[in-house]
């Protein structure tokens, strides 16, 4: 058991986002002409934040109509986008996975009255 109570599981999705950070970072320095992230990179940072925005957009849509499955699947997407961002900048998932660690336990209004 974890922290009050809870059950820590980890498994093979506990690796996943790591997993396809790698694969992404891989199409960025190995370009191939088949590949959806491959193009993402090629067509530049403008490209790149217009898909994180449709996909947020997506999300939110998604949240508003509740359908469970829909809700999943823009995560997803949300996800994917965000680490091919993350690839375009070369800011590692670890240093944002860094931030989630440091503020977890931390009352959101008290990390939010800090940054100001």
């Amino acid at each position: 058991m974890g922290k009050g109570g809870r059950r820590t599981i980890m498994n093979e999705h506990d690796r996943v986002l790591q997993e396809l950070y790698t694969v992404v970072l891989e199409r960025k320095v190995s370009p191939s002409d088949s590949s959806y992230t491959s193009s993402l990179f090629t067509k530049g940072i403008d490209k790149i934040l217009k898909k994180l925005g449709e996909e947020s957009t997506e999300l939110v849509i998604a949240g508003k109509g509740g359908e469970r499955g829909e809700i999943v699947y823009e995560t997803a997407d949300l996800f994917y986008h965000a680490l091919v961002l993350l690839a375009y900048h070369d800011i590692p998932l670890d240093e944002v996975l860094a931030e989630l660690r440091r503020r977890f336990g931390t009352s959101g209004l008290k990390e939010k009255a800090s940054r100001s």
